[in-house]
């Protein structure tokens, strides 16, 4: 038995949304059959001591039942209560009028709404028409409600003008209706849906001036130039040890994944209706995975000259730039 907290997060109802910035990767939406939460406790439950259940691993609370799911989430987790954090669904948000109230009564304070620009550029990024007009309804409502709005915008060479306008209006409503209403930019990470923009990744030398107080870990941001000088350095393998605490992500086909990368065949762990326990369990806890195994195959500094490019302006924290590269290396040996 296990010390160590798991977390697992199952895709059990989808999502309404195809973000192009999707870290996770775009997955088909089908709904986990009944009873999949006790299935997927019950394979895990004899080898971790506390385990935490979460229905969901894209956007919460995808479900008519969200009261009832929540309730589901807590009373089959063991000896451990999954959290609400910052997150909630705000396609739900504006069709639902007893949505708010559940999220004050979980104990809900702020949420985090998402933004890549204005009409159009939001509503393509997001894959649905009108995505803009819910996320500013939301903004509006959440606001009546007593629940403070965190406005999360993604920069990029597309979209760092409507960025910019963005904030004048974060501004305005800030100053008119919240005060607390906050505002912060970043260029997220490079894998999943994310890695097919990184041409259009935001140039350090392009952020404007009016974001970069609102930009995050501004001063320790790094060029694609600066990382990859840093790594070359580097002459150890990738490593990703397993921490205090362990978080999966598991599909709605049941395959099972680490939460540190998107979900794609070489991180897959392996797949609950078809492993046994024990071994799946073992691979976790030891971090044998096809991805994992090809890590003793490369250094950091071998990733950074192969892959790295020289003269890129383009921006990056450091572990994204890890993850980046190594992701490049999995992707060619896996062609």
């Amino acid at each position: 038995m296990y010390e160590k907290q798991l977390n697992l997060a199952a895709d059990m109802n989808g999502c309404p949304n195809r973000c192009l910035h999707c870290w996770l990767g775009h997955m088909p939406n089908r709904k986990m059959e009944d009873g999949a939460d006790r299935f997927i406790m019950d394979y895990f439950s004899p080898f971790f001591e506390r385990i935490a259940f979460y229905s969901w691993l894209r956007e919460p609370d995808f479900c008519d039942d969200y009261a009832a799911r929540w309730e589901k989430d807590l009373a089959v987790s063991k000896n451990a209560r999954p959290e609400r954090f910052e997150l909630a669904s705000f396609y739900r948000i504006v069709r639902d009028e007893k949505y708010i109230p559940f999220l004050k009564s979980v104990g809900v304070r702020k949420v985090q709404l998402t933004f890549f620009g204005l009409m159009e550029t939001q509503d393509r990024y997001v894959g649905r028409t009108g995505a803009f007009e819910e996320v500013m309804r939301a903004t509006e409502l959440l606001i009546r409600g007593g629940i403070v709005p965190r406005w999360q915008c993604f920069l990029n060479e597309e979209n760092r003008e409507e960025i910019a306008a963005l904030k004048d209006i974060w501004e305005k409503i800030q100053r008119e209706s919240c005060p607390e209403l906050s505002f912060f930019v970043h260029e997220g990470s490079c894998d999943g849906e994310n890695r097919k923009l990184y041409p259009i990744r935001i140039l350090k030398h392009h952020i404007l001036e009016t974001l970069i107080p609102f930009y995050l870990n501004y001063p320790v941001l790094k060029t694609e130039r600066e990382c990859r000088e840093l790594l070359l350095e580097d002459g150890t393998s990738p490593s990703f040890p397993v921490g205090d605490t362990v978080t999966l992500n598991i599909s709605n086909a049941y395959d099972v994944f680490f939460n540190y990368t998107h979900m794609t065949g070489p991180w897959v762990i392996g797949n609950l209706k078809k492993d046994p326990a024990p071994e799946l369990v073992r691979r976790v806890m030891t971090g044998d995975t096809a991805a994992l195994r090809a890590a003793g195959r490369c250094t950091w500094a071998g990733l950074a000259d192969r892959y790295g490019d020289p003269a890129s302006e383009r921006v990056f924290s450091p572990d994204d730039y890890r993850m980046y590269l190594f992701n490049r290396f999995l992707e060619e040996e896996n062609r």
